[in-house]
């Protein structure tokens, strides 16, 4: 008894720091204070703010920049890890470990190690630094995470199918799109919503690729905004935002997953 009572104070305690900073930005941007902490009373006018692109034309760009690059890359990196999952698949044992080895280097490196890494990259190859060379390190690093969404549903499949689908007439191509992509979406949906999440989340990698064009991302602009001496009030709204939407795709995908498991228990 005693325990189960100090495990579940430990989990609200810990789910107390996680949350409380985020819901603190939440609450305060419904009130017009510059300053985080000073309750001014209740307004939306900070919400109004943040849309009126003629007051925040450099935040809003740094928020389309963020999220057209998210969305390309996430895509990209979909692509290429599906792709990559089902060849390390079916490669022979000792084969895939050596792969599974090398597809985990770039996530346990330390993301300003990777980005120094694409930095010199881009450099030594004369590729000038900008949209481009963001758009391509953020594939770079997302794309492991992919593998490793996919690859645990590779694994459940059964493999029978495959080959029974090639011996009624599929062609490999056929049996790829109507047998193994739809037993892998699950895999595939989930790591492109993580590759999105990491790339909106990523600074280390982004500052040492995206060259002094004067092209900024949202982490960028946070950064540059920090270092003047205070945030923008509202990049308050803004996080309000983001987090909301993330919060709902998250439990959108769970209900997802939810149903497909009650589908094959029946």
């Amino acid at each position: 008894m005693v325990k189960k009572i100090f495990a579940q104070t430990y989990l609200w305690i810990l789910l107390l720091l996680l949350y409380s900073p985020i819901i603190i930005i939440i609450i305060y941007s419904f009130t017009e204070a510059k300053v985080l902490g000073n309750w001014t009373g209740f307004s939306t006018k900070l919400y109004t703010s943040l849309f009126d692109t003629g007051s925040h034309r450099s935040l809003m760009n740094a928020l389309l920049n963020t999220i057209s690059i998210a969305l390309i890359a996430a895509t990209v990196s979909t692509i290429l890890g599906s792709m990559a999952a089902i060849g390390i698949f079916n490669l022979k044992n000792r084969s895939q470990k050596a792969i599974g080895l090398v597809n985990s280097i770039p996530i346990l490196n330390g993301d300003i190690i990777t980005g120094i890494s694409l930095f010199l990259l881009f450099v030594s190859l004369g590729i000038t630094q900008g949209y481009t060379t963001v758009v391509l390190a953020h594939i770079t690093f997302c794309t492991p995470y992919v593998v490793l969404s996919v690859l645990p549903r590779l694994k459940q499949m059964n493999p029978n199918i495959y080959e029974a689908a090639l011996d009624l007439g599929a062609t490999p191509m056929q049996a790829l799109r109507k047998v193994i992509i739809p037993e892998i979406r699950p895999g595939m949906i989930s790591g492109f919503i993580l590759a999105i999440t990491l790339s909106i989340d990523d600074f280390a990698v982004t500052i040492f690729t995206i060259g002094n064009q004067g092209l900024e991302t949202l982490s960028t602009y946070i950064y540059a905004d920090a270092r003047k001496g205070g945030l923008t009030p509202e990049l308050r709204p803004l996080s309000a935002i983001i987090f909301v939407v993330v919060l709902a795709l998250l439990i959108i995908i769970n209900k997802r997953a939810e149903r497909q498991r009650d589908k094959q228990r029946i």
